[in-house]
């Protein structure tokens, strides 16, 4: 085995964890399962694999990550999504590395699946991502959406061979569903930061994103499924904004006025993962 931990946060996540755990179970003796009270049988299947499993309020992707990270049996952690599935190749690649220095941190490919279909072309056909890292040296952000690693100065990355397989839409509903939900949450993290919405980021950036997606990285080759994802990015980049723009109007209404505004339920953000 690996002398690393892998970390995976969890929601509702049956019909993909058996086979996301299978693949953990090939690298290490040591997987942790961070679930928001799932319903589902999410829980009974990951201790039938004898993983540590520990239930949680949700208090975000980074937030709840780091918590799986504390809990971890090694400095190394592996961190991965309940319905991404390391290959082989890629499980081969991970049991030749010594992992002998904290500094190095490592970017795996991912192949992406619209349902069934693998998507080849496309952000989709791109997508890669640094999953593996010391907790020594580097930790998740704690932001409510799209958190990212805080990598520190003198941070080396190495690519890894092999892919994890991500499942990441059974169908365009689903796809919809969450662009609609990102868009959202994105919105939510805008407002705080500050983020103002200009003709640029409202009009012109969807276009781009559309283009660039269907387009300059070729996403009519993978067919239907490709214009459909293609059509979802303009979607989620169009509404981030728009969200935005009723929010910043909600809060002025809300300056001027004795009602507080409206908190979101923290809750929303478990139904649907990365």
């Amino acid at each position: 085995m690996v002398p690393l931990s892998v970390v995976i946060i969890t929601r509702n996540e049956a019909e993909t964890i058996a086979e996301c755990i299978a693949a953990a179970k090939l690298i290490t003796d040591d997987i942790i399962i961070i679930d928001n009270y799932s319903t589902d049988e999410t829980c009974s299947i990951a201790l039938s694999e004898d993983c540590r499993l520990y239930q949680c309020p949700w208090e975000g992707y980074g937030a709840n990550k780091n918590k799986g990270i504390a809990l971890a049996k090694y400095d190394w952690i592996l961190s991965v999504d309940a319905d991404e599935i390391a290959d082989l190749e890629l499980v081969l690649s991970l049991h030749t590395l010594k992992l002998n220095d904290p500094t190095m941190v490592y970017d795996i490919r991912f192949k992406s699946y619209f349902g069934k279909k693998l998507i080849r072309y496309g952000a989709w056909g791109r997508d890669h991502h640094i999953r593996l890292f010391n907790r020594t040296r580097v930790k998740w952000s704690e932001s409510y959406v799209h958190e990212t690693l805080q990598l520190p100065v003198g941070t080396q990355i190495q690519h890894l061979d092999g892919y994890v397989h991500h499942y990441s839409v059974k169908d365009g509903r689903e796809c919809y569903a969450k662009a609609l939900f990102y868009a959202q949450l994105s919105a939510g993290k805008y407002l705080q930061s500050g983020k103002k919405v200009n003709l640029v980021n409202l009009y012109l950036s969807p276009v781009f994103s559309f283009i660039k997606s269907y387009i300059l990285f070729g996403g009519f080759l993978d067919g239907k499924e490709g214009l459909v994802i293609a059509q979802i990015t303009y979607k989620n980049k169009w509404l981030k904004y728009r969200y935005l723009l009723r929010l910043e109007g909600s809060k002025l209404k809300n300056k001027y006025s004795k009602t507080p505004a409206p908190k979101a339920e923290p809750g929303l953000a478990v139904e649907y993962s990365h």
